[in-house]
């Protein structure tokens, strides 16, 4: 019989995850993560982790698994806080679900479950594994959930062999229909409970609120920046890779003064809220961001070319293959779909490998590609590697 320990989120994901374990046959151990205790920055009525603590073990008693709470709040504060201000004091908008998953699921807690003698660690991640053997060596595969409303692989995207080795999904071949039907069928407390929104193991925050721990307030210039303005006219073909993909090149005279802003790391290329400015003809969007001189960009209007590009670069040192097999060699291009953030449906893309790093130019110009963010690729829904934006 194999060992399994189940992160117990409290949700109702994981809690089938742990229910379909068990039918399978396997050992069953619950495992709660507590990874955060300040309520503080949290909305009131969302997610305190004392309720997904409490739901997780009434879950454990039900399926009549052990459970244990483990604390690594610790941990989460070095490699997944700590981080998050370090992005966006440098002026970079971080993903902490997708650390989330490399630096603290699937490494510190899969190292606690495989001292507790675990043959695996088993999530409620929309994901699925599959494997194949390529010269002898087995070679495990991450494929999107089979629910194209709940695939959750891109969270997963940073995951190595070894971490995926270890690794199930249980419900990552059902629908989120069916996951809660399941979960009412067979009576779980979390049949009907909402799906959890916000910062991984946090809750909802409201994101100044959350960063001003840190980074203090600043009052610096917005500037608005035409949409016809000479910066967005320059001519560039798929194989001038490094014009294409580098950002605009916005400096405060690419437009009129036209308020102040609270400090430009809290800011993120996109964003529509939060700008308190009004008498425009269209809505204002940030199209770039200048930590060091504290200025904000904006375009007006959807279609505003400042926030689209048609390219990016990762650099070498944050270019991750998951299948290090199909890995492209420098002066190799292939086509691949990708998404530049969770949710965004794939887009046809070329990958062109160059010692330097990974340029990813798209068939058709994206919305806010965002330094900081992860870009993750797939052939024929096998995701195959990812990276951080520059």
């Amino acid at each position: 019989m194999k060992r399994v320990v189940v992160g117990l989120s409290g949700g109702v994901d994981s809690s089938v995850a742990a229910w379909l374990l068990k039918e399978q046959g396997y050992e069953v151990i619950g495992m709660f993560m507590k990874n955060w205790h300040d309520d503080s920055v949290t909305i009131s009525d969302e997610c305190p982790w004392l309720d997904d603590s409490n739901d997780a073990m009434i879950v454990a008693q039900h399926l009549g698994i052990p459970f244990q709470a483990i604390d690594l709040s610790r941990e989460y504060k070095e490699r997944i806080v700590d981080y998050m201000f370090a992005e966006y004091q440098a002026g970079r908008t971080p993903n902490p679900d997708v650390l989330c998953n490399r630096e603290i699921k699937f490494d510190i807690f899969l190292n606690t479950a495989l001292k507790l003698g675990a043959d695996f660690v088993a999530t409620g991640h929309y994901a699925r594994k599959a494997e194949t053997v390529i010269n002898g060596k087995t070679v495990y595969r991450l494929i999107a959930g089979k629910d194209p409303n709940k695939d959750q692989s891109y969270f997963l995207c940073q995951l190595t062999q070894r971490q995926l080795a270890k690794a199930l999904f249980p419900v990552g071949e059902l629908l989120k229909p069916d996951v809660r039907a399941i979960a009412k069928k067979v009576g779980l407390a979390t049949a009907e409970k909402k799906d959890s929104q916000g910062l991984c193991f946090v809750g909802k925050v409201h994101l100044p609120d959350f960063l001003q721990q840190r980074l203090e307030p600043k009052r610096g210039k917005v500037i608005n920046v035409p949409a016809d303005a000479a910066v967005f006219q320059r001519e560039a073909t798929d194989v001038d890779l490094e014009a294409i993909s580098r950002p605009y090149a916005l400096h405060p005279e690419s437009g009129p003064l036209i308020g102040e802003h609270t400090g430009a790391h809290f800011y993120t290329i996109g964003q529509r809220r939060g700008l308190n400015l009004g008498g425009f003809e269209e809505p204002l969007f940030v199209i770039g961001t200048d930590t060091a001189a504290n200025v904000i960009y904006t375009g007006m209007g959807e279609q505003h070319p400042g926030l689209y590009r048609k390219a990016l670069f990762i650099p070498t040192s944050d270019t991750h293959w998951i299948r290090e097999d199909l890995r492209l060699e420098s002066g190799h291009s292939k086509k691949f779909l990708a998404r530049i953030r969770y949710r965004q449906p794939l887009e046809v893309c070329t990958l062109h490998q160059r010692d330097m790093g990974l340029y990813i130019v798209f068939d058709r110009p994206q919305r806010g590609i965002t330094p900081g963010q992860f870009a993750a690729w797939y052939d024929e829904g096998e995701l195959m590697g990812s990276g951080v934006i520059s």
